[in-house]
């Protein structure tokens, strides 16, 4: 622990220095404009996130620079240190103990527990009380061992507190489903309520893809969370039911489409096997131009589809079901498209998405579900339980 502390010391010297300077005060500025204001804390948590996480223009972090360039020299026991401090957990941790300096953690985003130190010594902890919450960063002390170490600064908040940030919880995990990542049970929880819910929509449909005018998605998806939200009532006893038709967003809520949609020709609910339930505008002229490739004489299909080509925030998975409902005419539509008399979606298409949407395939996918663990579904009851 002491040695961990030595070197992270220089880690953030190293971060701060003239060097990273233009780079690391960008990532400040735009901490302060988030909040308003830059405190203490926040400072030392972007601090702290530059140099173990932000990727330079090489692709590269902070700390394997540090890693390559210190002198002397580092071991090679102290290089596998630093670098697994790249595995950086951010949590709402609940306090379940003290134990021989160390502090006993549970994650309420990935319903883990974790045994945490501080390189500051016991007093850094001393604070903490069992029934307690921290928001933390922690890293492991070494890859080679099980045991964690505050990186950054510790937020803490009363018991009373527990419900409330329950709420906090449950957004983050909705923003950030990449957090299940390392418990492989709540993972594999994840993907069968997924494929629950897409069986769900297809018995409910015939089908997995709607193409619809917006204001009728909404009352076809009001329909479906409809369906869902009986499904799950029929399995509880009634004083759950109740508790349960009173808490939670209301079929409006849950139906309703992303504004920037609704003034759409049409929009397309796709609920697929990966990706979830998502929404795509004015798919409905695409899959006219591929079921009918001579419609590429009109410039305004082919500006369409390279604009989903060429917009990030839309999946290959759109692109790929296009060609799938109309594979005969695939080659045409992107020879047309590309202006490449030679291009088949067979050899060169997966190679084009490849290309087009790089950002699509540097991870493995992740569901649209996230489930909650016990302690985390106890705190949400406890919450809505107060508000009722």
């Amino acid at each position: 622990m002491a040695q961990s502390g030595d070197l992270k010391s220089e880690l953030v010297a190293f971060a701060q220095s003239p060097r990273f300077a233009r780079r690391l005060d960008a990532r400040l500025d735009e901490a302060e404009d988030r909040l308003g204001f830059l405190d203490e804390a926040t400072a030392i948590q972007t601090i702290d996130h530059f140099a173990l996480q932000y990727r330079l223009a090489d692709g590269s972090t902070v700390v394997e620079q540090f890693v390559a360039q210190r002198r002397p020299p580092l071991s090679e026991d102290e290089r596998a240190m630093l670098l697994g401090w790249r595995d950086v957990v951010e949590g709402l941790f609940e306090v379940q103990g003290l134990d021989r300096g160390a502090a006993i953690l549970h994650n309420l985003l990935d319903d883990l527990v974790y045994r945490v130190h501080s390189n500051l010594g016991r007093r850094a902890l001393g604070k903490l009380r069992e029934g307690m919450f921290v928001a933390a960063r922690i890293v492991p002390v070494h890859p080679d061992t099980d045991a964690w170490v505050v990186s950054g600064n510790l937020t803490t908040y009363p018991p009373g507190d527990g419900s409330e940030l329950a709420q906090v919880a449950v957004q983050t995990l909705a923003v950030n489903p990449q957090l299940l990542r390392r418990n492989p049970e709540m993972l594999r929880m994840a993907w069968e309520m997924q494929a629950e819910a897409r069986a769900d929509f297809v018995e409910l449909f015939g089908t997995d893809l709607l193409v619809l005018e917006p204001a009728e998605a909404h009352v076809r998806l009001r329909e479906y969370h409809r369906h869902r939200q009986e499904k799950a009532l029929a399995e509880l006893d009634d004083e759950a039911a109740a508790q349960a038709r009173n808490s939670g967003p209301s079929l409006d809520e849950l139906s309703s489409l992303p504004e920037e949609l609704l003034d759409a020709g049409d929009v397309a609910v796709i609920c697929d096997e990966t990706e979830g339930i998502c929404y795509y505008a004015d798919f409905g002229r695409l899959d006219a131009l591929f079921a009918d490739p001579a419609l590429a004489r009109n410039r305004t299909y082919l500006t369409q589809l390279r604009e989903y080509l060429n917009d990030d925030s839309v999946s290959p998975m759109v692109i790929r079901r296009l060609v799938q409902r109309h594979p005969e005419n695939a080659d045409a539509v992107f020879r047309a498209l590309l202006r490449k008399p030679a291009f088949t979606w067979e050899r060169d298409g997966e190679e084009l998405l490849r290309r087009r949407k790089k950002s699509h395939y540097t991870h493995e996918p992740l569901p649209s579900i996230t489930p909650v663990g016990a302690r985390l579904a106890e705190l949400l009851r406890a919450e809505r339980h107060h508000r009722q």
